[in-house]
């Protein structure tokens, strides 16, 4: 009797096991500890091929509970910590905190006050920028922009200290004014940083603008549109990149904004490109700004009147009063007192809309503090914008949304 065999279908096998292999996918961790991501963000990517699929972004490796230590601190107490939100513009965070207890305390700073804020918190978003700006070069391959930007930021930071004490984690805003008046000779050094400022950025910009691998890298890249963008609550540059006319500062003034003349640049595409294009126009502006008010620059004080049992009374004061040694003894250790109630106060910060929500049921210490902040919501495109893009465009995409993870966390 004969035997049968069946020879397997040699083309049939084939044909499976490439459909099985078209599709295969890989997950692949990028983060945290990889350069572009700026900190620690963790990007948990699909890729089919080089292709990214589906693009999951893991936070939480830099929480350090700022919402809930405001819970157990007096007001005061609090301002040290919202240096480290947005740790590239700390000048910005702290005024911008300040400004909301004192809407609880409903509290009138003086003028001089508000100029300060306007000068330091416009420089603030120049370092800011000039960092992200820096980083970006890097990440797209082209390393001198970071040298110059680096060494312009320097400049600043000198500022910063003779201002404030410290270059990094200022500490400067006081609840109902700021923890010093301006040395004498500070405004003008700031118009000759200003002055010799605008050329360099100049050249800067040219370096990228026209760069043909940076273009390569960064237009028609990492669309956003603008109703995308309004949708998944972005702001700042990365809403503005999108065509998106939206500034806190024009739509809803605070420290006097509405006096200055400036401009709100806006892209057309919404691409990495314009985003770029948007931060490199908005120091432009805040050149324009800063020598603004320094040319009206009033007089007066540093601190608010009204402010007697917020704000700390001075050394010598407390060192020869009865009285001011009491009221400082009380303000340290119970906290300045505040009335019951709700507030929330958002100001545009060089990364977009900070917010502060404060919930008082009275006393020194808030019930409840919930932070804003605009790189948690800036990132929460990222699933949409990396979808379909290539892995090296992501690297391209991080960099135009210029987050910090110290707001990302808290």
């Amino acid at each position: 009797m004969a035997t049968e065999f069946t020879v397997p279908d040699a083309g049939a096998k084939t044909a499976a096991a490439s459909q099985e292999f078209e599709t295969e996918k890989m997950s692949l961790a990028m983060g945290p500890s990889h350069p572009s991501t700026h900190g620690v963000l963790r990007l948990q990517l699909e890729l089919d091929g080089e292709t990214v699929t589906n693009c999951d972004p893991v936070l939480g490796y830099l929480h350090r509970g700022d919402e809930k230590i405001a819970e157990n601190m007096t007001y005061n107490q609090f301002v040290p910590y919202t240096d480290r939100l947005d740790y590239l513009a700390p000048l910005a965070n702290n005024a911008a905190y300040a400004a909301a207890v004192e809407q609880l305390a409903d509290i009138k700073i003086p003028e001089r006050v508000q100029a300060i804020r306007v000068i330091t918190s416009e420089m603030a978003r120049v370092s800011s920028h000039l960092m992200g700006l820096g980083a970006y070069g890097i990440d797209v391959g082209a390393w001198s922009v970071f040298l110059y930007t680096f060494t312009e930021r320097e400049k600043l930071y000198t500022l910063f200290e003779e201002l404030t004490g410290a270059r990094f984690t200022t500490s400067y805003s006081r609840i109902g004014g700021v923890s010093r008046d301006v040395p004498e000779g500070w405004n003008e050094r700031v118009l000759e940083f200003c002055d010799q400022f605008l050329p360099i950025l100049d050249e800067i910009l040219k370096l990228l603008t026209r760069n043909k691998i940076f273009m390569d890298r960064t237009v028609d890249v990492g669309i956003i549109s603008a109703e995308d963008a309004i949708g998944y609550g972005l702001s700042g540059p990365n809403l503005r990149g999108s065509g998106v006319k939206s500034d806190l500062r024009k739509d809803r003034p605070y420290w006097g904004y509405e006096q200055y003349e400036f401009d709100v640049p806006v892209g057309s595409k919404g691409d990495c490109y314009d985003r770029y294009l948007c931060r490199g126009e908005e120091m432009k502006q805040s050149v324009r700004i800063i020598r603004q008010a320094i040319a009206k620059f009033p007089a007066g004080d540093y601190y608010a009147k009204d402010a007697v049992r917020i704000f700390a009374p001075k050394k010598d004061k407390v060192m020869t009063s009865m009285e001011e040694l009491i009221n400082n003894f009380m303000i340290v250790t119970e906290g300045p007192q505040m009335p019951a109630g709700e507030v929330y106060f958002e100001a545009e910060n060089p990364k977009g809309t900070l917010g502060f929500f404060i919930v008082s049921k009275g006393g020194g210490v808030p019930w409840r503090l919930k932070i804003r902040g605009p790189s948690f919501c800036n990132l929460s495109i990222l699933p949409k914008v990396c979808q379909d893009e290539l892995v090296s465009d992501v690297v391209s995409i991080l960099g135009s949304l210029d987050f910090v993870m110290g707001e990302c966390d808290r």
